[in-house]
Protein backbone atom coordinates (compact mmCIF):
# COMPACT_ATOMS: atom_id res chain seq x y z
CA UNK A 1 0.00 0.00 0.00
CA UNK A 2 2.56 2.36 1.15
CA UNK A 3 4.26 1.83 -2.52
CA UNK A 4 1.22 2.67 -4.75
CA UNK A 5 0.80 6.18 -2.31
CA UNK A 6 4.33 6.83 -3.22
CA UNK A 7 3.96 6.22 -6.44
CA UNK A 8 0.65 8.07 -6.75
CA UNK A 9 2.14 11.36 -4.14
CA UNK A 10 5.40 10.89 -6.91
CA UNK A 11 3.00 11.13 -10.42
CA UNK A 12 1.20 14.11 -9.26
CA UNK A 13 4.25 16.24 -7.77
CA UNK A 14 5.90 15.69 -10.88
CA UNK A 15 3.37 16.76 -13.08
CA UNK A 16 2.64 20.00 -10.52
CA UNK A 17 6.85 20.37 -10.67
CA UNK A 18 6.99 20.67 -14.25
CA UNK A 19 3.71 23.10 -14.94
CA UNK A 20 3.86 25.15 -12.22
CA UNK A 21 8.24 25.41 -11.50
CA UNK A 22 8.11 23.79 -7.82
CA UNK A 23 5.78 22.10 -5.89
CA UNK A 24 6.86 18.65 -5.82
CA UNK A 25 8.10 18.74 -1.93
CA UNK A 26 5.21 20.82 -0.56
CA UNK A 27 2.67 17.94 -1.84
CA UNK A 28 4.66 14.87 -1.23
CA UNK A 29 5.42 16.09 2.31
CA UNK A 30 2.06 16.03 3.40
CA UNK A 31 2.29 12.03 3.44
CA UNK A 32 5.81 10.94 3.30
CA UNK A 33 7.22 11.41 6.70
CA UNK A 34 3.98 8.93 7.87
CA UNK A 35 5.03 6.54 4.77
CA UNK A 36 8.93 6.18 5.62
CA UNK A 37 10.78 5.01 8.43
CA UNK A 38 12.10 8.46 9.43
CA UNK A 39 11.28 11.86 9.07
CA UNK A 40 14.55 12.20 7.47
CA UNK A 41 14.24 9.86 5.10
CA UNK A 42 11.17 11.12 3.88
CA UNK A 43 12.92 14.52 3.16
CA UNK A 44 15.40 12.62 1.15
CA UNK A 45 13.08 10.68 -0.99
CA UNK A 46 11.90 13.98 -1.66
CA UNK A 47 14.47 15.55 -2.18
CA UNK A 48 16.00 13.13 -5.22
CA UNK A 49 12.88 12.40 -7.16
CA UNK A 50 12.18 16.13 -7.38
CA UNK A 51 15.98 16.72 -8.17
CA UNK A 52 15.17 13.71 -10.97
CA UNK A 53 11.78 15.95 -12.40
CA UNK A 54 14.05 18.61 -12.69
CA UNK A 55 17.10 17.50 -14.29
CA UNK A 56 15.16 17.14 -17.70
CA UNK A 57 14.42 20.94 -18.03
CA UNK A 58 17.48 22.39 -17.05
CA UNK A 59 20.01 19.75 -19.19
CA UNK A 60 17.20 20.47 -22.14
CA UNK A 61 17.75 24.21 -21.70
CA UNK A 62 20.78 25.21 -19.77
CA UNK A 63 21.78 27.78 -22.32
CA UNK A 64 19.04 29.58 -21.34
CA UNK A 65 20.09 29.79 -17.53
CA UNK A 66 20.33 33.65 -16.47
CA UNK A 67 23.61 32.86 -14.13
CA UNK A 68 23.37 36.50 -12.26
CA UNK A 69 19.90 36.08 -11.43
CA UNK A 70 20.00 33.03 -9.69
CA UNK A 71 24.12 32.59 -8.70
CA UNK A 72 23.57 34.98 -5.10
CA UNK A 73 20.12 33.23 -4.32
CA UNK A 74 21.85 29.73 -4.45
CA UNK A 75 24.78 30.57 -2.38
CA UNK A 76 22.48 31.51 0.45
CA UNK A 77 20.47 28.57 0.26
CA UNK A 78 23.26 26.39 0.57
CA UNK A 79 24.11 27.70 3.90
CA UNK A 80 20.93 27.87 5.60
CA UNK A 81 19.93 24.36 4.44
CA UNK A 82 23.22 23.00 5.73
CA UNK A 83 22.26 24.18 8.99
CA UNK A 84 19.00 23.14 8.62
CA UNK A 85 19.99 19.52 7.52
CA UNK A 86 22.14 19.07 10.45
CA UNK A 87 19.41 20.33 12.57
CA UNK A 88 16.85 17.29 11.08
CA UNK A 89 20.44 15.03 11.62
CA UNK A 90 19.73 15.84 15.61
CA UNK A 91 15.77 16.60 16.45
CA UNK A 92 13.26 13.96 17.77
CA UNK A 93 10.90 12.78 14.91
CA UNK A 94 7.52 14.35 16.38
CA UNK A 95 8.82 17.48 16.90
CA UNK A 96 9.67 18.11 13.58
CA UNK A 97 6.36 17.00 12.26
CA UNK A 98 5.04 19.00 14.70
CA UNK A 99 7.34 21.84 13.36
CA UNK A 100 5.82 21.04 9.73
CA UNK A 101 2.59 21.88 10.96
CA UNK A 102 3.21 25.04 12.28
CA UNK A 103 4.96 25.65 8.62
CA UNK A 104 2.42 24.69 6.58
CA UNK A 105 -0.03 27.20 8.89
CA UNK A 106 2.35 29.89 8.36
CA UNK A 107 2.70 29.09 5.08
CA UNK A 108 -0.91 28.81 4.19
CA UNK A 109 -2.08 32.18 6.06
CA UNK A 110 0.75 33.93 3.87
CA UNK A 111 -0.07 32.84 0.57
CA UNK A 112 -4.23 32.99 1.08
CA UNK A 113 -3.71 36.31 2.90
CA UNK A 114 -0.92 38.16 2.75
CA UNK A 115 1.77 37.13 -0.31
CA UNK A 116 -0.94 39.27 -2.52
CA UNK A 117 -0.09 42.49 -0.65
CA UNK A 118 3.61 42.12 -1.05
CA UNK A 119 5.55 43.23 -3.84
CA UNK A 120 8.85 41.49 -4.60
CA UNK A 121 11.42 43.34 -6.41
CA UNK A 122 14.53 41.39 -8.06
CA UNK A 123 17.41 42.86 -5.86
CA UNK A 124 20.44 41.61 -4.01
CA UNK A 125 19.09 41.93 -0.24
CA UNK A 126 15.86 39.84 -1.88
CA UNK A 127 17.87 37.16 -3.20
CA UNK A 128 19.44 36.66 -0.07
CA UNK A 129 16.32 36.93 2.37
CA UNK A 130 14.33 34.47 0.39
CA UNK A 131 17.90 31.93 -0.37
CA UNK A 132 18.06 31.52 3.76
CA UNK A 133 14.37 31.02 3.73
CA UNK A 134 14.20 28.57 0.81
CA UNK A 135 17.34 27.23 2.51
CA UNK A 136 15.38 26.56 6.53
CA UNK A 137 12.30 25.31 4.55
CA UNK A 138 14.46 22.53 2.16
CA UNK A 139 17.14 21.73 5.04
CA UNK A 140 14.17 21.40 7.21
CA UNK A 141 11.35 20.30 4.92
CA UNK A 142 12.63 18.95 1.51
CA UNK A 143 10.20 22.26 0.52
CA UNK A 144 12.35 25.10 -0.69
CA UNK A 145 11.01 25.96 -3.61
CA UNK A 146 7.59 28.45 -2.21
CA UNK A 147 10.09 31.17 -1.00
CA UNK A 148 12.37 31.48 -3.65
CA UNK A 149 9.36 30.90 -6.33
CA UNK A 150 8.68 34.84 -5.35
CA UNK A 151 11.35 35.87 -6.10
CA UNK A 152 11.56 33.97 -9.62
CA UNK A 153 7.98 35.10 -10.50
CA UNK A 154 9.26 38.81 -10.04
CA UNK A 155 12.61 38.76 -11.87
CA UNK A 156 11.68 36.39 -14.92
CA UNK A 157 10.42 38.01 -18.38
CA UNK A 158 8.42 35.24 -19.45
CA UNK A 159 7.03 31.68 -18.30
CA UNK A 160 10.07 29.62 -20.26
CA UNK A 161 12.73 31.89 -17.95
CA UNK A 162 10.73 31.38 -15.11
CA UNK A 163 10.94 27.90 -15.38
CA UNK A 164 14.59 27.44 -16.36
CA UNK A 165 15.43 29.68 -13.48
CA UNK A 166 13.23 27.64 -10.76
CA UNK A 167 14.13 23.65 -12.41
CA UNK A 168 17.89 24.85 -11.99
CA UNK A 169 17.53 26.27 -8.79
CA UNK A 170 16.05 23.07 -7.59
CA UNK A 171 18.21 20.62 -9.30
CA UNK A 172 21.50 22.15 -7.84
CA UNK A 173 19.63 22.56 -4.67
CA UNK A 174 18.45 19.23 -4.13
CA UNK A 175 22.07 17.61 -5.48
CA UNK A 176 23.59 19.65 -2.89
CA UNK A 177 20.76 18.67 0.11
CA UNK A 178 21.50 14.99 -0.92
CA UNK A 179 25.61 15.35 0.10
CA UNK A 180 24.17 16.72 3.08
CA UNK A 181 21.33 14.21 3.79
CA UNK A 182 24.26 11.53 2.82
CA UNK A 183 26.41 12.69 5.11
CA UNK A 184 23.62 12.65 8.12
CA UNK A 185 23.27 8.81 7.40
CA UNK A 186 19.58 9.55 5.67
CA UNK A 187 19.95 7.81 2.48
CA UNK A 188 18.79 4.12 3.36
CA UNK A 189 17.75 0.97 1.69
CA UNK A 190 14.09 2.10 2.25
CA UNK A 191 14.63 5.03 0.13
CA UNK A 192 15.86 2.89 -2.40
CA UNK A 193 13.18 1.00 -2.30
CA UNK A 194 10.65 3.56 -2.37
CA UNK A 195 12.85 5.93 -5.13
CA UNK A 196 12.69 2.59 -7.29
CA UNK A 197 8.36 3.51 -7.12
CA UNK A 198 8.73 6.99 -7.56
CA UNK A 199 11.38 7.05 -10.52
CA UNK A 200 8.46 5.82 -12.96
CA UNK A 201 5.66 8.27 -11.76
CA UNK A 202 8.12 11.01 -12.15
CA UNK A 203 9.26 10.57 -15.28
CA UNK A 204 5.53 9.97 -16.31
CA UNK A 205 4.15 12.80 -14.66
CA UNK A 206 6.99 15.18 -15.68
CA UNK A 207 5.90 14.38 -19.57
CA UNK A 208 2.02 14.61 -19.01
CA UNK A 209 3.05 18.30 -17.07
CA UNK A 210 5.43 19.33 -19.79
CA UNK A 211 2.27 18.67 -22.86
CA UNK A 212 0.23 20.97 -20.44
CA UNK A 213 2.43 24.10 -19.61
CA UNK A 214 2.90 24.70 -23.53
CA UNK A 215 -0.39 25.63 -23.83
CA UNK A 216 -0.30 27.90 -21.12
CA UNK A 217 0.38 31.39 -21.13
CA UNK A 218 2.89 33.30 -18.74
CA UNK A 219 -0.21 35.23 -16.49
CA UNK A 220 -2.19 31.32 -16.20
CA UNK A 221 1.29 30.03 -15.06
CA UNK A 222 1.62 32.67 -12.40
CA UNK A 223 -2.11 32.52 -11.17
CA UNK A 224 -1.10 28.66 -11.49
CA UNK A 225 1.88 28.94 -9.43
CA UNK A 226 -0.07 30.77 -6.48
CA UNK A 227 -2.95 29.06 -6.24
CA UNK A 228 -0.81 25.38 -5.92
CA UNK A 229 0.78 27.22 -3.01
CA UNK A 230 -2.39 28.14 -1.51
CA UNK A 231 -3.90 24.84 -1.77
CA UNK A 232 -1.27 22.97 -0.79
CA UNK A 233 -0.83 24.98 2.22
CA UNK A 234 -4.59 24.32 3.07
CA UNK A 235 -4.03 20.47 2.01
CA UNK A 236 -1.23 19.81 3.97
CA UNK A 237 -2.51 21.49 7.29
CA UNK A 238 -5.22 19.34 7.17
CA UNK A 239 -3.43 16.01 6.57
CA UNK A 240 -0.80 17.05 9.84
Amino acid sequence: MNDILIFILSLVGAFVLRVCGFGFGVFTMAWLPYLLPSYGEATTLSGILAMVGSVFVTCKNWRKINWHKLTPILITFIVSSCASIYFVSVADDHLLKRILGVMLIVASLWFLVISKHVKVRPTIPVQITMGTISGVMGGLFAMHGPAAVLYFLACSKDKDEYVVLTMTYLLLGNIMMLGFRIHNGFLTAAVGHAFLYGIVAVALGTWVGSKVFHHLSTDIVKKVSYAYIAISGALSLFMS
